[in-house]
């Protein structure tokens, strides 16, 4: 089973997150932050109460909004291989 391990504030909407299975890297949440219940979270100052829920072992905030492990691996390798596409575009174009 999935858990996130550590969790650390970056800024705006993006968490560092140290998953169990040994992955880490910084997750921006801003386009998951949409809908009656993560209404709250569009607020910075209530996004950046985050914290490891100890039932179940994901980022939670108060009033038990929560995103499932597996999502935020998923925005993770998502926004990662992303941003090495781009870094790719960037380092070809320099080199024509």
């Amino acid at each position: 089973m999935l858990e996130i391990k550590e969790i650390k504030y970056i800024e705006d909407y993006t968490l560092w997150l140290l998953f169990s299975d040994g992955t880490d890297g910084n997750v921006d949440l801003k386009s998951s932050v949409w809908g009656p219940a993560f209404e709250p979270l569009k607020e910075v100052v209530f996004f950046k109460k985050a914290y490891i829920s100890p039932v179940s072992r994901t980022v939670t905030r108060p009033k038990d909004v929560d995103f499932a492990p597996e999502y935020l691996k998923d925005k993770l390798i998502e926004q990662t291989a992303v941003m090495q596409a781009s870094e790719d575009n960037a380092a070809y174009s320099a080199g024509r």
